[in-house]
């Protein structure tokens, strides 16, 4: 006789806890931070206690950062020198400085997007704890 598997674990929501991760906040209760720091992934939630440890990020949030950034200083750049035509100087330096502040704005949230994103999929051990 063959034994039952168990059901499946009940769905996390996706959208909600990808909202969470943009925020950075804990993709499980979307009160605590995510972040121990401007990167480092806490080990646990701090208002619910969700472990987050767990997580394989990686290089996936630095490679969304550069497609991401890459593409917005790509079409502002674009759309600044058609519509005013300033001098290149001018337009390499703010551009410069606005794609690096664009990037270390995007960064952390992309990564708090790839962790939510593996909480909900119940990746990476995730799925363990419930």
């Amino acid at each position: 006789m063959l034994a039952a598997e168990p059901p499946p674990p009940p769905a996390r929501p996706l959208g909600r806890a990808i909202l969470a991760g943009l925020a950075l906040r804990c993709p499980a209760c979307a009160r605590g931070r995510l972040l121990a720091g401007y990167l480092r992934v806490a080990d646990r939630c701090p208002a619910c206690g969700e472990a987050l440890h767990h997580h394989r990020a990686d290089d996936g949030p630095a490679y969304l950062t550069v497609l991401l950034t890459g593409k917005l200083s790509a079409v502002g750049l674009l759309v600044a020198f058609l519509a005013w035509r300033p001098d290149p100087a001018l337009l390499a330096l703010g551009f410069a400085a606005g794609s690096a502040g664009l990037a270390l704005v995007l960064l952390p949230r992309l990564k708090g997007l790839v962790v939510a994103i593996q909480w909900a999929q119940r990746m990476h051990g995730f799925g363990e704890a419930g």
